[in-house]
């Protein structure tokens, strides 16, 4: 009560009240005394209504709550605040945090890859034809290189001076690679790799790195089979990246090529753990490096080089450049060699070939880089006759005793204007011939009749001339180990049909028939088919896939795999039948068209042939010849062709196959 009342008397006044002196009453009644007042407590108090009063302020407006409003937006603000600390960290823990872990584990390690060899080639007696040569090689690693510019520019230009490159050209080669790792410089010559690595620690981010080229022994003698390696493209690194850097090199032609996952290498990784100043704390191979596995072929490399060496001989006698050579086992199809010409060193690609080199070789008229063996599509000529024979047998159109008087040529009426009369040809009269006489001689008479047809002999017709020499693998892939093999062509009435734009260029015409039953026209059959047919010929009515590889071993020699021999087909034709071809072709070394390889060390079988063709406005020749021998029990069937002959008077295949096959048997069976 009496507070209550001081306080509505004095209130906002400074009161002191002294107490000291006061006894209460025994009555209840209330004493009033005149508080004591400072003198300048009564100052102060005017001087503060004073300022009340001036700046229109009431002390009761300094006790109004703030309002509802204002609190409900410091809240919301507050809320707000503390949702985005908490999105933020959710983001950055649970939706990010995997990539930031990740960067922090990048920060901390790095993997280097550990190179390991490719694995290597070697013929069927063990002679090594591929050889890894090691080389240095200078690396940058774009994450070490420092910071600061004017430092990176000190370093890349000091580094350009050592290693001989224009300031400009490095810059724009690191800033347009597409990888933190980048190749500066390939195969390091002796005296830049030992002023580099005598100041490698000035350097950061650039390293030596160990690394090998192929040295192929022979080159031009074996280009065309074993191929050659070429650096990477960002489409093949992206089919194995685990496997593949940018910086290694693949197969880019034949066994390096269709043999990639064989022989390729399987790099091993180097962890390199760092601290936050980049200080190396720990090395730890983190994976083993694993050597690519090595191939063994059925080729003979001395034989390779004795048939390279009599082709081109043979070519250059008769002012020739362009050729092809291939000889199969026929009871296996293992390529015993294969040779093209012209051909190319494939050790040109172990070095840093020259854009102008590549163009003049890519621009060579006689194309170096073209296999012929299987990508060259040819006619025959009377090459075929063996195997059409056989077929006739097969159709039973005609027995093998049965004699066709040949007087050099046939004629035939157009079908609607009998004054119109069509003559082909036979390089000679060969009189009254059977089935082995006409395959000894290549009588084309004979073949007209069986193949096309004439007076009153059946003739096989081009369906069925296609339907059995595609059973010999012609006119389809023959499945040989390598890349870029063409199918060649067997022409019917339907292909010519589908052909031809104009309609009278559409009509099967009789002489399309006789034409391919001596292996003109249309027809394209490449060296590796006309071998692989006359294997089967040769060995009894096996087709066989024809295989460059023998064996996969390891870099021990140890043996992984041994490809066994494949057949693609069998029985599709008597063996009767394919004996009497056998014997026409051997009449043809006794006294017929081969006769030249009669003096052979074994006893052999031949058919020779000769197709005309015209090259901007010049008839040339194609020519070849197929033996298998020893004739009883066949080993090798050798098949030759020599394109674009002019002088058909000069003997071309025929000699190049004896010294080849004098050369063979004479070491195999030390005569």
């Amino acid at each position: 009560m009496f507070e209550s009342q001081l306080s509505r008397k004095f209130k906002g006044k400074k009161v002191k009240i002294s107490f000291k002196d006061y006894n209460p009453p025994s009555s209840l009644s209330p004493i009033r005394r005149t508080p004591e007042i400072e003198p300048q407590e009564t100052l102060l108090d005017s001087f503060a209504q004073k300022k009340e009063e001036e700046l229109g302020l009431s002390e009761k407006r300094f006790e109004v709550p703030l309002s509802r409003k204002t609190l409900f937006g410091f809240w919301s603000f507050v809320i707000i605040l503390i949702l985005i600390l908490l999105g933020k960290t959710f983001q950055f823990q649970i939706i990010e945090g995997q990539n930031f872990s990740a960067q922090a584990q990048e920060n901390k390690f790095i993997f280097y890859s550990i190179k390991a060899e490719r694995g290597v080639i070697y013929d069927r007696n063990f002679n090594q034809l591929v050889f890894n040569e090691p080389i240095f090689d200078f690396v940058l690693d774009t994450r070490e290189l420092p910071k600061e510019e004017t430092e990176k520019v000190r370093i890349l230009e000091e580094i350009s001076k050592i290693i001989k490159e224009d300031f400009d050209n490095l810059e724009k080669k690191i800033k347009e690679s597409n990888s933190a790792e980048v190749l500066i410089s390939k195969n390091l010559d002796h005296q830049t790799l030992i002023i580099l690595e005598t100041r490698i620690k000035e350097f950061p981010g650039f390293r030596i790195e160990k690394s090998s080229i192929r040295d192929y022994t022979g080159g031009n003698y074996f280009s065309h089979l074993i191929g050659y390696i070429g650096k990477i493209s960002a489409e093949e690194q992206k089919t194995d990246p685990e496997i593949y850097s940018i910086f290694d090199y693949v197969g880019k032609d034949s066994l390096e090529k269709s043999y990639e996952v064989i022989l390729r290498k399987n790099p091993g990784k180097l962890k390199i753990e760092r601290d936050a100043k980049g200080n190396i704390i720990s090395k730890e191979i983190f994976k083993y490096p694993q050597s690519g596995k090595s191939l063994v072929l059925w080729l003979d490399s001395e034989f390779q080089k004795k048939v390279y060496e009599e082709l081109e001989r043979g070519l250059k006698a008769v002012g020739l450049k362009k050729g092809a050579a291939v000889a199969l086992d026929p009871k296996t199809g293992g390529v015993l060699t294969l040779v093209s010409l012209p051909s190319f060193d494939n050790n040109i690609f172990s070095k840093e070939i020259s854009q102008e080199e590549w163009l003049e070789l890519e621009e060579d008229p006689l194309k170096p880089f073209f296999n012929r063996v299987i990508s060259g599509e040819y006619p025959v000529g009377s090459t075929i006759k063996p195997l059409l024979a056989s077929s006739a047998l097969e159709e039973k159109i005609i027995t093998p005793e049965k004699e066709i008087y040949d007087q050099g040529f046939i004629e035939v009426p157009h079908r609607y204007n009998p004054e119109i009369v069509y003559r082909y040809e036979d390089w000679k009269a060969h009189g009254w011939t059977d089935m082995r006489k006409a395959i000894a001689e290549s009588c084309n008479v004979y073949f007209y009749y069986i193949g096309g047809g004439y007076g009153d002999q059946e003739g096989l017709g081009p369906s069925k001339i296609k339907k059995y020499l595609e059973l010999f693998g012609w006119g389809s892939l023959t499945q040989v180990d390598l890349p870029g093999e063409e199918k060649g062509l067997i022409p019917d009435p339907v292909w010519k049909k589908s052909y031809f734009e104009r309609p009278e260029d559409q009509i099967w015409r009789d002489g399309d028939s006789y034409n391919l039953s001596i292996g003109q026209g249309y027809i394209k059959v490449t060296p590796l088919q006309v071998a692989t047919g006359f294997a089967a010929l040769a060995n009894g009515g096996k087709l066989l896939k024809p295989q460059i590889v023998q064996k996969v071993i390891d870099s021990e020699k140890n043996l992984i795999e041994e490809i066994q021999p494949e057949i693609l087909r069998e029985n599709f034709i008597k063996p009767e039948n394919l004996q009497v071809a056998r014997e026409g072709m051997r009449e043809a070394v006794i006294y017929g068209s081969a006769v030249l390889l009669n003096d052979l060390p074994v006893k052999a079988a031949a058919k020779t042939g000769t197709a005309e063709i015209w090259k901007k406005g010049e008839k040339l020749y194609d020519t070849w010849i197929t033996v298998f021998a020893p004739y009883e029990n066949p080993q090798i069937v050798l098949t030759l062709m020599m394109e674009d002959v002019r002088d058909l008077s000069t003997l071309t295949v025929l000699p190049v196959a004896k010294e080849i096959l004098n050369w063979y048997f004479a070491r195999e069976h030390n005569f």
